[in-house]
């Protein structure tokens, strides 16, 4: 069964397409949309006071632009043809101004705001002739009249629409706005995930060993029933882990008492071949007790403190009491730095590996290498290997891939299980794999220096 650490270690599969662009995290993802949403709000409540404001204008222009064309026609009309030009300059507005004599040319206005806005000039400028009404290249929507006084002199008229303008305070004040909005969003979302962040904190640091920090209880009453419930659950798991771990060392010490009596029992039998499988179940029976509750004593938590070693020395010691003991084991590769770890868990794992391997294979081999921050010990054999469907079955307890349960071949189906959980309390990874050229690999990874637990 996969340990929540080992979950919590399984990097999440990478995001594909327009995905990717998309923040990884909520507080990331809720004050990204808040901001948005806000900033989109509030362009929409610019953009449709900007066009009220447009409508309002140009009826306003609509109302009043073209009398106050046809009153300064109406002026230079009465006045002398000599004292026109000096006129010019005072009947200009910013909207239109007037040019004396010549013709236009051009398009008919092209949109129906310009043509709207020219039939109202038009209407105003009756009963003076309006020879031709034309689309000016600039500005944009600009008009050219053509408007024949009553002495059959021609005046041009040059209106225009003139657009909103808006006050540089105004963008201003939306864009404070705005940065005030977006600081609320943030600490707002941040009030409501920094729970959250503690609380998947917390469950990652709960891992094997069911001692870490409980969360304070305070902040808003949602936050607080949720980091009272966490507290609770974290107790109830340590009650019941702890309460395993007594009930199989009373079932260890219990059954100790009936195996030494039927020991004592088997040395009185008169046959000698009975005698042997007698003891040999005996032996196994004791066996299974002891890995049993060392197992349960695996997830209960590793309660060894981490401290520097010198991992090399380490592992040559090993070897060599396995060379002495007549087993032929090799070590491969080196990791010349210091590393902290719980060595005597490692050394458990390690153990638990290479017997494992010299069970199936005849050359077991320990290769050490450092890759970029963390190092590999891998224990490689020459045995059958493992079904590749039955790799991460054989890390659970009491599975063995050996279907005749013959104890002397199969085990107990604990050593890997023990060496699974150690490694989880340890913070590192175990990985079996079969190799390519036959045998099976075990793979222990680990950071190259680990935070020594305070």
């Amino acid at each position: 069964m996969p340990t929540s650490a080992s979950l919590h270690a399984r990097p999440p599969p990478p995001a594909a397409g327009w995905r990717r662009l998309v923040p990884r995290s909520l507080f990331a993802r809720v004050t990204v949309i808040i901001v948005v949403g806000l900033a989109i709000a509030q362009l929409l409540t610019f953009a449709s006071i900007r066009y009220e404001r447009g409508v309002a204008l140009r009826e306003l222009m609509m109302s009043g632009i073209e009398r106050d064309i046809a009153s300064s026609i109406a002026i230079l009309d009465r006045l002398p043809a000599e004292e026109r030009a000096g006129w010019l300059e005072r009947l200009e507005r910013r909207n239109y101004r007037f040019m004396l004599g010549g013709s236009v040319e051009g398009p008919q206005p092209g949109s129906p705001v310009a043509r709207e806005f020219g039939e109202a000039i038009v209407n105003a400028l009756r009963p003076f002739e309006v020879v031709k009404v034309a689309q000016a290249a600039e500005p944009h929507e600009g008009l050219q009249i053509q408007v024949r006084l009553a002495d059959g002199s021609t005046v041009i008229v040059h209106a225009r629409r003139v657009g909103i303008p808006v006050s540089a305070w105004v963008m201003w004040v939306l864009w404070i706005q705005l940065a005030v909005l977006a600081v609320c969003a943030w600490f707002a979302v941040r009030l409501v995930t920094r729970p959250l962040a503690q609380l998947a904190a917390a469950a990652d640091e709960l891992g094997p060993d069911l001692k870490a920090h409980e969360l304070v209880e305070e902040g808003p009453t949602e936050v607080v029933h949720a980091a009272r419930a966490f507290n609770a659950m974290q107790r109830r798991i340590a009650g019941y882990m702890a309460e395993r771990v007594e009930i199989l060392a009373a079932i260890s010490h219990d059954l100790q008492t009936p195996i030494t009596r039927m020991r004592l029992r088997t040395d009185l039998m008169d046959n000698g071949k009975d005698q042997v499988k007698f003891r040999q179940d005996l032996d196994a029976m004791n066996a299974l007790v002891r890995e049993g509750v060392t197992y349960a004593r695996t997830l209960h938590g590793a309660t060894e403190p981490p401290c520097r070693i010198d991992a090399d020395a380490l592992l040559e010691s090993m070897v060599a009491d396995y060379e002495d003991s007549g087993q032929p084991v090799m070590l491969e590769g080196r990791i010349d730095v210091p590393v902290v770890t719980r060595p005597n868990a490692l050394r458990r794992i390690l153990v638990n590996l290479i017997d494992n391997a010299l069970k199936f294979g005849s050359d077991v081999r320990v290769r050490v290498r450092v890759e970029a921050d963390r190092w590999v010990v891998a224990v490689v054999d020459n045995g059958p290997g493992i079904p590749p469907d039955q790799l991460d079955a054989v890390l659970k307890p009491f599975h063995r891939v050996e279907g005749s349960r013959n104890r002397s071949t199969g085990g107990t189906g604990l050593g890997l299980a023990i060496a699974q959980q150690l490694a989880v309390a340890m913070g590192a990874e175990l990985k079996l794999c079969n190799r390519a050229e036959g045998g099976l690999e075990a793979r222990l990874t680990m950071a190259t220096v680990q935070p020594v637990a305070t």
